[in-house]
């Protein structure tokens, strides 16, 4: 079911948002040139470049982890339906919508963290797999409903780039399933 280690874009995606992480700690005023501001300041600074590598921060070691066992226990699977390089675009499009969608609708003066915008796009690739195949996807439709709901009764979340990413992995992965 896992794709082999050797030749798996996502343990390299793992092992280099986990190498970023590492820089960070060893270097911590990095973190400031990769977080996602507001649409507002990439305007003005044109740092469009943020938009991808939000997803090389994370707020601490706890959000870092959730993040990459989410990433494994979705991405190797989708990896595998999809292929490598269908995988890697679904991923880098949901991280975009993502951060799109956080950074049009930020306040000038929040900044956001993490990979979970292209993570809630293997969600919706995942519902698009599920329908394919003809599984019962109510139960990722719940998993996906409890995240946003941890995501507000926890508050720091940012939804927006859940949303965003959940909806570009969904639109990708249908567009990735029919070029087939």
């Amino acid at each position: 079911m896992f794709p082999s280690l050797k030749r798996s874009a996502t343990y390299s995606l793992i092992a280099v948002i986990c190498g970023a992480y590492l820089v960070q700690l060893l270097i911590p005023s990095i973190q400031q040139q990769l977080f996602l501001p507001s649409i507002e300041y990439l305007s003005a600074t044109n740092q469009w470049y943020r938009l991808i590598t939000v997803a090389l921060t994370h707020g601490g070691l706890l959000h870092l982890g959730f993040n990459m066992y989410a990433l494994l226990v979705l991405g190797s699977p989708i990896e595998v339906a999809f292929g490598k390089n269908k995988f890697l675009v679904i991923f880098f499009a949901s991280l975009l919508f993502g951060s799109l969608t956080s950074s049009y609708f930020a306040s000038i003066y929040s900044a956001s963290v993490g990979a979970s915008g292209a993570i809630f796009g293997l969600f919706g690739a995942m519902v698009i797999v599920g329908k394919r195949i003809g599984a019962d996807i109510r139960s990722i439709v719940v998993i996906i409903g409890l995240n946003f709901v941890f995501g507000f009764a926890l508050g720091g979340v940012d939804w927006r780039a859940h949303l965003g990413g959940l909806i570009g992995g969904y639109v990708t992965a249908q567009i990735v399933l029919n070029k087939r």
